[in-house]
């Protein structure tokens, strides 16, 4: 089974809202489980509009209070987002017990593994983009995540 068959596979169960399914041709063995549907959603939304997404609940009572300065620098700043570049499961750290390879806070450069998205028993290891500080961890350990799925926010340095 290669990539093209495997993606059209997982956007029919999609479109089906299978949440779990089990395929075995020879020495192939495919067994895909989704997140709940509720999930899904949202994350991609975030991925479309991250900034705004959060803080559209808080500039409401920020309009109503006169005077609120530091609301409007909130919303103005951009964090460059790492997706993931394909279908897997996130891993945090090169192995179970090790630290992670980074955490919120730390400041990383372009090209620098941020983690793993294991992939059909590959381990892909996923660099940053861009030079900056990790502000936003968006997956958790052990995760499946999807393709396109945000997976850090990082604050350029300029």
């Amino acid at each position: 089974m290669n990539q093209k068959e495997l993606k059209e596979l997982i956007e029919f169960l999609i479109e089906k809202d299978i949440a779990e399914f089990e395929l075995e041709r020879g020495d192939v063995k495919v067994k895909i489980k989704r997140a709940g549907e509720a999930v899904a959603p949202a994350e991609v939304r975030y991925v479309s509009n991250p900034v705004p997404s959060p803080q559209a609940p808080v500039a409401a009572p920020q309009a109503a209070m006169p005077g609120a300065a530091a609301g409007p620098a909130e919303p103005e700043e951009k964090l460059h987002l790492v997706a993931s570049p394909i279908v897997g499961t996130f891993y945090e750290s090169p192995s179970p017990g090790s630290p992670p390879f980074v955490k919120v806070g730390d400041q990383v450069t372009a090209g620098q593994v941020l983690c793993i998205v294991e992939a059909m028993k590959l381990m892909n290891e996923i660099e940053s983009d861009v030079s900056g500080e990790v502000v936003k961890l968006m997956a958790k350990n052990g995760q499946p995540i999807e393709y396109g799925q945000p997976l850090f926010a990082v604050r350029s340095s300029k």
